[in-house]
């Protein structure tokens, strides 16, 4: 008798809610996020911009971190990469960076957390 493979069925449905038009993203890149905020009846997008410092998971489940600093204090935001709330995302800037977690930028001020840009 042949075994069923249950994981199967799952990927099919998966596959239906990936994103196709995705950009390549590394850790490290300057993205701008647009994000669906619903106020009221209304809906807006707004983009949300800063430097992806984690990335973890695969297909459906994929997440990025985001780190921007605004008024001298840092925020972090984790995306659903495949989520419907995502409108887009787009690459700015790539940075040659030499980790897979950037954690360590959390801990620098000004302009030590800069990082190195890719051309």
């Amino acid at each position: 008798m042949e075994k069923l493979n249950l994981q199967t069925p799952v990927l099919n449905v998966e596959n239906q809610f990936l994103k196709k038009d995705l950009p390549i993203l590394k850790i490290g890149d300057t993205v701008k996020v647009g994000v669906k905020i619903i106020e009221g009846n209304k809906e807006r997008i707004q983009s949300y911009e800063g430097t992806i410092i984690a990335k973890k998971n695969s297909s459906i489940n994929t997440t990025i971190t985001v780190r921007k600093i605004f008024q001298g204090i840092g925020i972090e935001r984790i995306f659903l990469v495949h989520s419907p709330k995502v409108d887009s995302i787009m690459v700015i800037r790539s940075s040659k960076v030499r980790r897979s977690k950037l954690y360590y930028l959390r801990n620098l001020k000004g302009k030590a957390s800069r990082l190195r840009q890719l051309f």
